[in-house]
């Protein structure tokens, strides 16, 4: 047995685990909660109130940054990546039949990248390190909030472990270089006041 093979056999034993530990009518209740995308709308209010109103002078740009990133995450992974990779989700695959509980629905065909991983990871990556250049403040929980979202994909019956870690490197890619070109942004802004500064 080959290496890749060994790898998406250990991934396709370790969804079925996730699957089947702590499997009850609450926490599914809980996973499908965790991944429904309008449970986390507060969050993104409190966000867009936390740029206009304490980080005003880079609100905007802040705001587009992070709809940027979420665009090209999800397009990137679901668009670009997953055709290309040709991965079946786990309630398609053959071997899995009859094994997997599927509590939200197959989706399309294709797994690898997760978007929901990849759209959450870059959200966490780029406001983590945004709100670390404004505030000077670490905000770490934000990759927990991330990965938790990816747990419930994978244990709903959408993702394999895999496409959450796959989904992950492309947001944490994504978002930290959102961040860096925030941080230049910021760089040119303060360079420029201080070079009008010197003329008043």
């Amino acid at each position: 047995m080959g290496f890749t093979e060994w790898l998406l056999g250990a991934d396709k034993s370790l969804f079925l685990w996730i699957q089947e530990t702590s499997a009850s009518p609450f926490t599914d209740s809980i996973m499908l909660t965790l991944r429904n995308a309008k449970t986390w709308l507060p969050l993104y209010a409190v966000f867009l109130y936390w740029a206009i109103r304490y980080a005003r002078p880079y609100a905007l740009v802040f705001i587009l940054l992070t709809v940027a990133c979420v665009g090209l995450a999800d397009y990137s992974s679901a668009s670009m990546l997953k055709p290309l990779f040709g991965r079946e989700r786990p309630c398609y695959e053959p071997s899995l039949d009859g094994m997997v509980r599927v509590l939200a629905g197959c989706g399309g065909h294709f797994s690898f990248p997760s978007s929901h991983a990849s759209n959450h990871f870059a959200l966490a990556s780029f406001w983590y390190w945004a709100i670390w250049l404004i505030k000077g403040k670490r905000w770490s929980w934000l990759f927990l909030w991330a990965f938790m979202i990816g747990y419930a994909q994978v244990y709903v019956g959408k993702h394999y472990p895999l496409d959450i870690i796959g989904g992950a490197i492309l947001g944490i890619f994504i978002g930290t270089a959102a961040a860096k070109l925030f941080e230049w942004w910021i760089a040119q802004r303060k360079r420029d006041n201080a070079y009008a500064a010197s003329y008043d």
